[in-house]
């Protein structure tokens, strides 16, 4: 006759196996972090936290633009490529080093100095997410994937409202060159000054 299992038994088993999974799976991650950070504090799970928020948010803007009917277009053309990517490249210096854009990467960051033309240069803060958050908010080149996303999600599914936008930050970003093209050319050696 075979052996009968309560299910109160076949609980406890269940249990019991999950939890040595997820300790066999803590262990295998700790052997991951310390082969790869050795003695540096480097922060995995915080990094695997922006990651998993960038994927949440792509799929999520995927899942708009079928439920809206977005449709990709055939082509991107060269000249919203040009625009969109000057557009990310200023929004990402905005949004990572701009004085008065500190109050956002404040909870992650400590100012420590003027980076000199209205940029600052700070430290990240904190341990695991708060730490990955703000090596992303303090890098504009980290932010630049993130905001290159959403423009490029915009110029599918709001073409127009989209190119409004990149094109102010992209005047933005010239207005910037020039002026400091302007301030470069005043401090040219051996300029003859009016009188």
């Amino acid at each position: 006759m075979a052996a009968l299992t309560s299910p109160s038994n076949t609980s406890k088993d269940t249990t019991a196996s999950t939890a040595s999974a997820a300790s066999k799976a803590a262990r295998a991650w700790q052997r991951v972090h310390r082969l790869y950070a050795g003695e540096a504090n480097r922060p995995l799970r915080g990094y695997l936290v922006v990651l998993g928020t960038y994927a949440g948010l792509a799929g999520a803007l995927t899942a708009a633009g079928r439920a809206l009917g977005v449709r990709l277009p055939q082509r991107i053309s060269t000249g919203d490529t040009v625009r969109v990517a000057v557009a990310t490249h200023k929004a990402s210096r905005l949004l990572a080093k701009d004085a008065v854009t500190s109050p956002l990467r404040a909870p992650f960051a400590h100012y420590e100095e003027p980076a000199g033309m209205a940029e600052l240069n700070e430290s990240v803060r904190g341990h695991g997410a708060q730490h990955a958050v703000g090596e992303m908010l303090t890098c504009p080149f980290c932010l630049s994937v993130w905001i290159a996303t959403g423009m490029t999600a915009g110029l599918v599914a709001a073409p127009r409202a989209t190119r409004v936008v990149s094109t102010l930050l992209t005047v933005v970003a010239a207005s910037d060159f020039l002026q400091i093209a302007y301030d470069t050319g005043k401090q040219v050696p051996g300029r003859v000054s009016g009188g």
